[in-house]
């Protein structure tokens, strides 16, 4: 019997999950890079945000991202991060440790389990509730970021009534589309733009909603985003320009892809619906 559209959207959300063993993984490995900062570095705390934290990981491709809060902040976010890569260098040798700013990466299982670590220093903004570091930005010098207020926002949008889940459903569908079709953009950006995008809606379809976000992106030319909770500077989407003119070359496929696959779907033809979802995801939607 061949299946739904809603049906195929729910075996994919599915096969997105994250496994148990990835998580267990992921948590023994951060147990170690944190013992191995302590010993290294003047450490207040470790904080775990990114998508295993936040419920947004997409299978294969869930890192684990850390935000080490350090004391005596440096002039130069270049030398926060070598303080960083020194330290997980000397405590894992024969592991690949790269800077890839923000963070420092340590690609575990030769890349199949990566974390990220991010070194950041408190500011006196925010409030006894929002906690806000300086971070390496993009290419140089420091950006903000108040990594729990930016997680409250994800669960107040996915705790809406009549909503339930749906930021974070549609956060993964985002990713899934990101990841699937090498599309260089910030999976934090597009995480905060699901999540905004949802309390606009009275209601989630997966078919509806992927194609109202990527539309609804494509629009804005994904313009910078600023923080729903006012505590830090605005979201970017792209590391450089070169970046965002390619990932605005994809996006304009993609949405338009979704937008085929939306009018098949409300024409009730869904053969045609489940081709151009398989295009949207690069080949990796369910059949029919």
């Amino acid at each position: 019997m061949a299946r739904t559209v809603d049906q195929g959207f729910d075996v994919f959300m599915s096969s997105l999950t994250p496994l148990s063993s990835q998580q267990s993984a992921a948590s023994s490995h951060r147990a170690s890079i944190e013992k191995s900062l302590r010993n290294a570095l003047d450490v207040s705390v470790v904080w775990e945000t990114g998508s295993f934290h936040h419920g947004t990981g997409i299978r294969g491709h869930a890192d684990i991202d850390l935000l080490v809060s350090l004391k005596n902040k440096p002039n130069s976010s270049d030398t926060a991060l070598r303080w960083v890569r020194d330290a997980l260098t000397a405590s894992f040798p024969f592991t690949t440790v790269r800077t890839s700013r923000p963070a420092v990466v340590v690609e575990f299982a030769g890349g199949a389990e990566t974390i990220e670590v991010i070194p950041g220093f408190l500011t006196g903004r925010g409030n006894s509730d929002t906690l806000v570091y300086d971070i390496p930005g993009a290419d140089s010098g420091w950006i903000d970021t108040a990594p729990r207020a930016h997680l409250d926002y994800v669960n107040e949008c996915n705790n809406r009534d009549g909503m339930k889940g749906a930021a974070k459903k549609l956060t993964r569908l985002a990713k899934a589309w990101k990841y699937y079709n090498n599309v260089p953009i910030s999976s934090f950006y597009l995480e905060m733009r699901a999540a905004q995008y949802i309390t606009t809606q009275s209601t989630y379809v997966a078919v509806w909603d992927i194609c109202g976000l990527l539309e609804d992106l494509n629009s804005k030319q994904l313009a910078a985003m600023n923080d729903p909770k006012g505590f830090s500077g605005r979201f970017y989407p792209c590391s450089s320009e070169a970046r965002k003119i390619e990932a605005l070359s994809k996006l304009s496929t993609g949405a338009s892809r979704a937008r085929k696959a939306l009018d098949a779907h409300n024409a009730n033809n869904s053969a045609t619906c489940f081709i151009y979802l398989d295009f949207l995801f690069g080949g990796n939607f369910p059949s029919r």
